[in-house]
Parts: C-alpha cells; structure tokens; sequence
C-alpha cells in the first residue's frame, strides 16, 4: 500500500477511526459529511463521439468516490481518449515521483550524472517517513547509487530517496522546469515530501529553503489531533495549488515517456520498466482488471486524495491506454475504501479499448 509517515495521532477520546499509511502523507478521517453526487460538478470533454458512452460510466463511476474525480484516458497507438475534469488541478501525492524521476534521467542522458553515481544519505535527511532508509539506517555514512535511488522512489514510493534525488535534480524548481521545457504546463512540483507533510501539518512556515530538522519534524507527526483538526487541515491543504497536476497534462507526460519523447530509449526503458514493477497500490488501477494485466504506474495519497497513474497493456493486438485517475476531497474516510472507485473506472477503460482499440 502507499504510505508515508507513520503516525499521526489523535488523542484517545476522538473517534476509534484508524489511521492509515499511506504514500505521500496520510490518509486520515475526512471528518466531514457525505458530499451529494451533484456537487462533482463534472465537465466531461470528449475528443472521439464513440468514446461518450464510456465518458458518462466513469462520471457514474466517479460519483461513488463522494469528493471529485479527475480521469483521463489515451490510447497510445490511436491518440484517441477523453477526460473528465480534466484541466482541474488536483493534489499529485507521490504521482509527483514521476516528474522527478524524468529530470534526473533527462540528467543521465545529458552527461551531469551517471546512474552509478553513490549519493550520500546525510543524518539530515533522515526524517521519521515511509522510507526503508528510515526504518532501517540510524548512523550516517551510508551511500546508495542513483539507479538504486530511483527503483525505491518508484517501486516502494520511499519519501526519504525522493528527498534526496530531488537535492540531486538542482530542487524542486528545476524538477517544474524539466515539466516546462517538454511543454506540459500543468504539472508543477514545489517541495520535498518532508516540507510537504509539515506544511500538511499545520507547518505553513516550513519549506525548501526553510528547513525543518528531523527531530522537531517527529514532535510535529506526533502531535495528538482530534477530528476537527484533522478536517481544518485537510480544509486548508485541498485549495493548495503546490504540487498539484491536471489529469489532462499527466496523461500528456506518460504518453511522451512512452513515445519516447523526453529521454533516449535507454533512459525511458528503464523508467517504463521501474514502473511495471511497482509495489504499491494493487488495489487502485490493477485492481479489477483481467489477471496477469500488466500495468506501469505510480500511486500517490495524501490526506482526502488518492490517486493512481499509468498505462495498461492490454491483451492481443489492442495496444496500451494511458489512465490517470485523481480523487481529491473525498468524504469516504480511509483510502482502501477509495480505491474500488480507481478500480472500477480503470476498468472501464480497459474493457472499451479492448473491444474498441482500433
């Protein structure tokens, strides 16, 4: 599953819910009342009249996810698809590791780094977080490649060899930049993952240049919140522009990662291929589909977001789809229980360009 940090706390007399781990922050008790399926207000572009019917089941689809639901869907070797709010920005969560991963090896292929390169892992970047780095290395010292770095960010979401690849990268900055210059304009990457749990936190004043250390950074995660907190923060976090991604522009990354349009073939193979071997999320887009799917993809969750994005493999001589699916604002309080509707809405895309791919 994705997780993040491990705790968070409330005190013992708010609610039993439990608290989840998950990929970029937490996923906590959305301590808010159901939204009606109305309020999704959903703006459904379609680019192929035969794609409608398949549009208006994943907005049926969405309804169930109680929050708003961003999708969109192209066919790689057709360029047809369609999107569901699809110029709406949405939190990205640990999706944004995607972004990161093609400015380092855009940095590969230009000769700045080389993938064997070891990377000191500082005492200061071990911060309390969903990290095999954390959970396991207590003295400094250790080093760990570059190439090993981008296989824990991708395959186990670790926040800590994130962190450290986006030092790597020149700063979130120049990770927006990298976004920039392939033309996609809606994907924007503005902080390490331990500045964006403490700014999820309540920590308004911390940031990349404005470091917190990793001590007062536990005194944060174990702060005892009650359920009014929970939701103040998510009420304050959800409107956040920072690290925020369109479905429409993370669609258009993946299908020029795919194309091969930002990174030589090398390069983008063994991105391609770091991401068929993801570890987390197996209930978001790979959940329904037909066994032995193959998906290359990235999870993200944090707070009342879940999120899952890649492309399918589908059977035969059908090709591959590109699916992004985004939920923000969700009233359903635990993130396993937002993952059907991922689920489902994957499949439904699966299912119409298998029988309707060429």
């Amino acid at each position: 599953m994705d997780r993040l940090h491990p705790r968070l706390r409330r005190p013992r007399r708010a609610s039993s819910s439990s608290l989840r781990r998950t990929a970029l922050a937490l996923c906590v008790s959305a301590a808010t009342s159901p939204a009606p399926a109305a309020a999704q207000h959903f703006q459904i572009q379609v680019d192929d009249p035969g794609l409608a019917p398949l549009a208006a089941e994943v907005a049926r689809l969405a309804e169930a996810a109680r929050g708003t639901v961003g999708v969109a869907a192209h066919h790689l070797e057709t360029g047809r698809g369609f999107t569901l709010n699809g110029d709406q920005r949405f939190p990205m969560a640990s999706t944004y590791k995607v972004p990161i991963a093609v400015r380092i090896l855009s940095m590969v292929d230009a000769g700045e780094i080389a993938l064997g390169d070891m990377v000191e892992i500082e005492q200061r970047d071990v911060y309390l977080t969903a990290s095999t780095i954390s959970d396991l290395i207590d003295d400094p010292g250790l080093q760990i490649s570059i190439h090993n770095l981008l296989e824990m960010m991708l395959q186990t979401s670790d926040n800590i060899a994130t962190d450290v690849l986006m030092r790597v990268a020149g700063g979130a900055a120049a990770v927006t930049g990298r976004m920039t210059d392939a033309g996609i304009d809606g994907i924007r990457v503005d902080r390490p993952t331990w500045a964006l749990i403490a700014n999820w936190l309540g920590a308004a004043e911390v940031s990349e240049a404005n470091r917190i250390d990793p001590g007062p950074y536990r005194k944060l995660l174990d702060a005892e919140r009650t359920d009014a907190d929970i939701a103040a923060l998510n009420a304050a976090f959800n409107p956040d522009p920072r690290d925020t991604s369109t479905p429409a522009a993370m669609a258009e990354l993946l299908t020029k990662i795919w194309n091969r349009e930002l990174l030589s073939e090398e390069s983008s193979a063994l991105l391609i291929d770091i991401m068929y071997r993801c570890r987390t999320g197996e209930g978001r887009l790979k959940g329904v589909l037909p066994p032995g799917t193959q998906v290359a993809h990235k999870t993200g969750t944090i707070g009342q977001t879940t999120n899952d994005v890649g492309i399918i493999d589908l059977p035969g001589d059908a090709g591959h789809v590109v699916a992004v699916v985004y939920i923000k604002e969700s009233a359903i309080e635990t993130y396993a229980d937002r993952e059907p509707v991922i689920a489902h809405i994957a499949r439904a895309i699966h299912d119409y360009f298998v029988f309707n791919g060429g």
